[in-house]
């Protein structure tokens, strides 16, 4: 019998050149294993949202629209970090109705129109505007927690304990601590650097597989497309290798084995998707309304724009 667990992070082909997986087999293989939810957390974007909505919906099974953002470390105008590890860190964002939805392409759009350096970046400033119908959990291993738990010191586990704290309270019980285990031995010190905070702040965890292809043999696919966006060659022996090939759609079961002392937390997978209610009118047209300046009609305000536009050029 399988563990019960839903899938909270996962990647499709629209984490380009890094997710392996099609919406369509993502949801076929969350049928299969009969799980009664799944959450879509593409990297920077919500390009698959109503292509994963409407699958998941003729298969019966829950979409959770989500996002993993890019966070800028401070405000998200500012371009001017040494690399992109220090320009932004990662965020889970999962829409629980559909006022979330809504404040997730708000921050898609913002992120890409304003903060885009290296990658499409938000900040704190308008997640603290744009947080409402949205649950949170603090990331997988590239996350500003987990690079700071790895960070070793006492004085970065005590920023961690502050950020931990500032998420805690902009969202309140819509915040978790998200765990992950692919074998990596980054990811034990980042496993019980968020146990300890867990423990001292009273957050609840959350089990989570950083799903970027369906089947475990699947990993050299994934790897080839890391390869193109890295311009990379996939037999040049310098090159940076994957580090695991545990980044597939894991059953209930093997998330248990992969972390066997936290029932909880996967069980809490289940928690979080009950409370998503995601309902969204497909039926209708919402096109945007724009009111011409100096009581000019749409045609002639157009003609007028296009005759600056052609000077200018």
């Amino acid at each position: 019998m399988e563990v019960p667990f839903v899938h909270l992070h996962c990647h499709s082909h629209y984490s380009l050149l890094d997710g392996a997986g099609k919406i369509s087999d993502l949801v076929k293989r969350t049928k299969d294993l009969g799980m009664p939810a799944l959450a879509l957390t593409d990297h920077g974007n919500l390009h698959g949202a109503l292509e994963f909505y409407q699958t998941a919906k003729k298969e019966g099974i829950k979409p959770i629209i989500g996002y993993e953002a890019y966070i800028a470390h401070g405000n998200r105008t500012e371009k001017s970090a040494d690399g992109k590890n220090k320009a932004y860190s990662h965020l889970t964002l999962l829409a629980l109705n559909h006022t979330g939805y809504k404040n997730l392409l708000k921050l898609a759009s913002i992120a890409h129109l304003e903060g885009f350096y290296y990658k499409p970046r938000i900040d704190k400033e308008v997640l603290e505007q744009f947080n409402d119908g949205l649950l949170c959990l603090s990331g997988c291993a590239s996350s500003e927690i987990a690079k700071l738990i790895l960070a070793g010191s006492s004085k970065c586990f005590d920023k961690a304990k502050e950020i931990a704290e500032w998420y805690r309270r902009l969202f309140g019980d819509r915040y978790y601590l998200e765990i992950q285990d692919h074998g990596l031995e980054i990811q034990k010190t980042i496993l019980e650097g968020t146990r300890k905070l867990a423990d001292e702040l009273n957050i609840p965890m959350v089990a989570t597989n950083d799903v970027h292809y369906i089947y475990k043999e699947d990993d050299k696919t994934q790897d080839m497309l890391v390869c193109v966006g890295r311009a990379e060659l996939y037999n040049d022996p310098k090159r940076k290798q994957a580090d695991s090939d545990q980044f597939f759609f894991r059953s209930g079961n093997e998330m248990k084995r992969a972390l066997p002392s936290y029932e909880d937390a996967i069980a809490r997978t289940i928690e979080i998707a009950d409370r998503v209610n995601i309902d969204l009118d497909l039926s209708k047209r919402y096109f945007p309304v724009f009111t011409p300046p100096n009581q000019l009609s749409s045609n002639d305000y157009l003609r007028q724009i296009s005759l600056e536009g052609l000077k200018k050029r």
